[in-house]
């Protein structure tokens, strides 16, 4: 049944991990994937580890807080396979983005993948790529293929429990993966009557009128996805999001912030999918950058000297600091993932 729920959830809450034993020590790997159709990939690996050797923080910068990991770590050996978790960053941003929801997922025991989205990361924005945002999604069923393919991980990985999670145009990416189906003209109509909404903002730069985004582009790999404040969802097909029959996870932030409307963007979602396989919740003090990483305390004044009003980037909507909400993203999707995936065989 899909839920409304407009709560906090507090830290005594019960949960039911997938994955009993919180690992201490995250291990971190970067792949190079590149089988020469002109889009290489760059994907980090978050996973548990037994090493304690080689610590290094990744994803800091002037602005966000960094994670510890122990780069390139041999994984722990366990008696079953671990399920692999897919990120897929928004708009403008990388692996880093979402690199602190990694790093805990990995604790719970996941193996969580994340590929850096050609022309659409803060290192590499270039219309030739984001123009093409069909192979957004692409992007993540080649990076199951490369961690299939991986010495590594290729015989620890459980590829009968795969989700997949994005945040913003990252949201977009995996429900399409899960099955949505995009209609160019139909965004275009829709754009007339909410175009102050950012992805009519971007019709050039995503190629949003090109009929390759037409096309079916689901992996029937992907069991289960969660969307975060996703965007761009008004060009789905209320048909095509009928028809996802995997179980998902819709959180939008509460707190709107001009132009990534919740009620307008996931709630649109949440409308038309299968009601049996669908949760939806609002999280009522997170803004649409609440999902991403916990910024430093002098980021938003570093943030707006660079560009007015760019220090929204690192704004919440309430009293709770990042870290809490980010605490109660996680529970949230803990629990959706070892519910959905209790039954399932390795």
């Amino acid at each position: 049944m899909i839920k409304l729920l407009f709560c906090f959830i507090n830290s005594f809450i019960l949960l039911f991990p997938l994955i009993s034993n919180a690992s201490e020590h995250i291990g971190f790997k970067r792949i190079h994937y590149d089988i020469q159709d002109g889009r290489p990939l760059d994907i980090a690996v978050w996973y548990a580890t037994n090493n304690k050797q080689n610590l290094i923080t990744i994803a800091d910068n002037a602005i966000f807080d960094g994670s510890e990991v122990i780069a390139d770590a041999v994984p722990e050996i366990k008696s079953t396979k671990s399920p692999l978790i897919l990120l897929s960053h928004g708009y403008g941003g990388s692996w880093r983005s979402l690199s602190w929801l990694a790093h805990a997922l990995a604790r719970k025991g996941y193996i969580v993948a994340a590929p850096n989205h050609p022309g659409t990361t803060g290192f590499d924005q270039n219309t030739e790529q984001s123009a093409k945002l069909w192979l957004r999604p692409q992007d993540l069923s080649k990076t199951i293929d490369a961690l299939a393919e991986n010495q590594t991980f290729s015989n620890i990985i459980n590829l009968n429990q795969i989700s997949a999670i994005g945040h913003s145009l990252g949201g977009w990416s995996v429900i399409v993966l899960s099955g949505a189906r995009f209609d160019t003209e139909s965004f275009k109509k829709d754009c007339n009557k909410y175009s102050y909404l950012k992805a009519c903002h971007l019709i050039s730069e995503l190629g949003l009128a090109n009929s390759e985004l037409n096309k079916n582009m689901s992996d029937p790999r992907i069991k289960a996805f969660v969307s975060l404040d996703a965007g761009l969802t008004r060009g789905f097909t209320i048909e095509s999001l009928q028809k996802i029959k995997i179980p998902s996870l819709i959180i939008g932030a509460g707190v709107d912030i001009g132009d990534t409307n919740t009620q307008l963007e996931s709630g649109y979602v949440q409308e038309f999918l299968p009601k049996s396989s669908s949760t939806y919740i609002i999280i009522p003090d997170a803004m649409h950058f609440s999902f991403i990483q916990i910024c430093k305390s002098d980021a938003i004044d570093i943030l707006n000297q660079e560009k007015e009003g760019e220090g929204i980037i690192c704004k919440d909507g309430g009293s709770r600091n990042r870290s809490e909400i980010h605490r109660e993203i996680t529970h949230l999707i803990v629990d959706f993932l070892s519910k959905t995936f209790s039954n399932y065989k390795n």
